[in-house]
């Protein structure tokens, strides 16, 4: 391999070099940040024809170059341009409200983000887009859900909360058959361990705000898309007048410059912690595609190279009441609805009330674990004084 080419390099070394102009940023290793909205001409020739690299703050800056041309690299040879959102479930609407119209059909996977349900029962239905929803464990036969007018199919591998893993590429041959696009939610692997667009994804959301930021100090949202799907993307952005604030771009920046390390560390502790608590008597099931238990282990296997921090698990039957106190026990794991960052979270949910294709019996209360960057060993004890809270409730 020859590591001079930024094409044949790792990337985690993409991570590092890509976006990087040190000569334009008279030495320093990061650009600065570019806080402006307006861009002069210098000349009325030049404000005519629109010529210039940069022409309106909402457009682009220095900084927001640097982040999308390190995100494409980490994208993969696929991706043809990278949009820039304030949040993730803007870059969600801002990519179903770019690629669908009324009229159209869109089938979505039954757990998906809930807030990407409510947008597609919300806004997309007054606009006329029909949602149909379907069991994320269909594969190929995916095909039997398809109208003359479906235009696009939503994915998330792995889903939200319950963690099962569509087969995206079965999925996608088949939506490509059908001339209609696939749209991924990439948050939890993120490209580094999983290029959907590789994988016949045609276009690739993020929740910035989580493993490319790394600090819970941000909201922010991308969109990747190939060269198919980028121009109605980028359409769609300069329409809707989407944009994120320069110290956020910088901030995300700043976070893809150490993504490879610290989701190693997630992969690594999210697993070991998976693995301590199926061996606990308080536990029914993990649900974490890693474990080779998991009914989606051959496709993370096959389509993934690695595993974020984030899993749930179903606990054996118990009150509400001691679950709660359960969690008021905790003290490394916090309760908040969010991850990615670099502490653990716990959060108890219920997906019942937002499936309509498939049913949600997973026989216990569930949790949510999101795992930090805590000692496990730690991790653990927490855990264990929690577990003891739980029977003392009972």
């Amino acid at each position: 391999m020859d590591s001079s080419s930024p094409q044949e390099q790792h990337a985690e070394t993409r991570l590092v070099t890509s976006g990087r102009d040190t000569k334009a940023q008279k030495g320093f290793v990061n650009p600065p940040v570019f806080h402006g909205s307006t861009v002069l001409y210098p000349t009325a020739e030049d404000l005519h024809a629109h010529r210039g690299e940069f022409t309106y703050g909402r457009h682009g800056s220095p900084t927001t170059k640097a982040f999308q041309e390190t995100l494409m690299a980490l994208e993969g040879p696929q991706c043809a341009g990278v949009g820039i959102v304030p949040s993730g479930l803007s870059a969600i609407s801002t990519t179903l409200l770019s690629v669908l119209k009324a009229g159209d059909h869109i089938l979505v996977v039954d757990n998906i983000y809930r807030p990407s349900r409510n947008f597609c029962n919300g806004m997309l239905t007054r606009y006329g887009v029909e949602t149909t929803y379907f069991d994320p464990m269909i594969g190929a036969d995916i095909d039997k859900l398809f109208k003359p007018n479906t235009r696009a199919v939503l994915v998330e591998a792995p889903g939200s909360q319950s963690f099962e893993m569509p087969d995206i590429r079965a999925i996608a041959e088949v939506a490509h058959g059908r001339g209609a696009l696939v749209i991924d939610d990439n948050t939890w692997a993120t490209p580094l361990y999983h290029r959907s667009l590789d994988q016949g994804v045609d276009i690739s959301m993020q929740a910035a705000t989580k493993y490319i930021g790394g600090h819970s100090d941000i909201m922010f949202g991308t969109i990747s898309a190939n060269a198919k799907a980028w121009p109605m993307i980028a359409e769609g952005i300069r329409l809707l007048g989407v944009c994120a604030g320069p110290d956020d771009v910088f901030l995300a920046l700043r976070g893809l410059r150490t993504l490879s390390v610290r989701l190693a560390q997630h992969h690594r502790s999210g697993l070991e912690m998976a693995r301590w608590l199926a061996a606990r008597p308080e536990v029914a099931r993990v649900l974490h595609p890693g474990l080779e238990t998991d009914p989606g282990h051959a496709i993370w296997k096959r389509d993934f190279t690695g595993a974020s921090g984030l899993f749930s698990i179903v606990l054996k039957p118990a009150p509400q009441k001691a679950v709660d106190t359960m969690l008021n026990t905790l003290k490394l794991f916090g309760m908040g609805f969010s991850w990615g960052g670099f502490e653990s979270l716990a959060i108890p949910f219920d997906c019942d009330a937002y499936r309509t294709a498939t049913k949600w019996e997973p026989g216990g209360p569930t949790l949510r674990l999101h795992i930090g960057l805590e000692s496990t060993d730690d991790l653990k004890a927490d855990l264990d004084r929690g577990f003891a809270a739980l029977k003392a409730a009972m």
